[in-house]
């Protein structure tokens, strides 16, 4: 008799609270919607009409189960990576490259394009590797004292933009990181990423001034765990010359299209994995000199 007595407690409670589908008057129905009684106070809330089976379903469509059922959150949905126009090489972009004849920024072992933005440079840079892409600049073609831009690809699937220093033989990230409109994607083993940084940053010196021109160092490499790794390698590849964003008239044009501009070419053994090291400080050797001469 317990049970019973149970049972039509429940059911006169469910009753009250309309879970029986009974549909209430217009009064009821206005009352309930604005949620306070005809005193001001508090009402009953409108009951939720879905059933639980319809929940479920709704609940589990929005993530994916693991090999052992437990359901996981799915990763935030994130905007496309727009691919890098590589007809825009020599016209309104400079853009550097590494690997076959011909190849692009989908199939070069190192590719590079950068272009200036109002007060910004935007750079694109694109690796076969699935660790980590860099550019460096640097005053004399050697490691040391430099800085770096590299996009890392870490252990949760992610591209993230760092700013490094050459220091030693290693190189050290630092926090004040000047990129901006920052993406990234890992994609067919490649690590790609685009990102804006500001052509002067006032009182830092590990930014250089991008007004002025400069030797790119390119490097790629693999990863552990979301940083960069290192190996024996001396230098990386180095552009033969110096790049400015400007032409003489201070005018933003192409100035190296993919096919007039290549990377020396390395010993087979070195070519999957290239380092950032360091041999000094060419920043503060070019200061020194710029002294000497007041």
């Amino acid at each position: 008799m317990v049970w019973l007595r149970r049972f039509l407690q429940m059911s006169v409670l469910l009753f009250h609270t309309r879970w029986w589908g009974v549909e209430p008057s217009p009064t009821e129905e206005g009352t309930l919607r604005s949620g306070h009684g005809e005193h001001g106070e508090p009402g009953h809330q409108e009951p939720h009409k879905d059933s639980y089976s319809t929940f479920a379903s709704e609940f589990l469509e929005s993530r994916y189960l693991s090999d052992d059922g437990y359901p996981f959150p799915t990763a935030p949905p994130v905007d496309p990576f727009a691919k890098i126009k590589v007809s825009d090489c020599g016209v309104t972009k400079g853009c550097i490259r590494y690997g076959k004849p011909g190849c692009d920024a989908e199939t070069c072992e190192y590719f590079l394009s950068y272009r200036r933005i109002g007060t910004d440079v935007e750079y694109e840079m694109s690796a076969d590797t699935d660790g980590w892409v860099a550019v460096g600049f640097s005053s004399d073609k050697k490691m040391g004292g430099d800085d770096v831009m590299g996009c890392v690809h870490d252990d949760n699937g992610r591209v993230r933009i760092h700013h490094f220093y050459n220091v030693g033989q290693w190189a050290k990230e630092i926090k004040r990181n000047p990129a901006r409109d920052e993406e990234g994607i890992f994609e067919n083993n490649r690590v790609t990423c685009r990102f804006k940084r500001p052509l002067y940053v006032p009182r830092e010196e590990t930014l250089v001034d991008l007004h002025l021109s400069w030797y790119y160092l390119f490097a790629w490499g693999p990863a552990i765990q979301g940083s960069i790794t290192r190996h024996d390698i001396d230098s990386p590849p180095v552009s033969d010359r110096m790049i400015s964003i400007y032409k003489v008239r201070g005018h933003l044009h192409a100035l190296h299209s993919l096919s007039d501009l290549q990377l020396p070419p390395l010993p087979a053994a070195h070519r999957r994995s290239h380092l950032l090291s360091a041999h000094g400080n060419a920043i503060r050797r070019q200061k020194r000199r710029k002294e000497m001469k007041q």
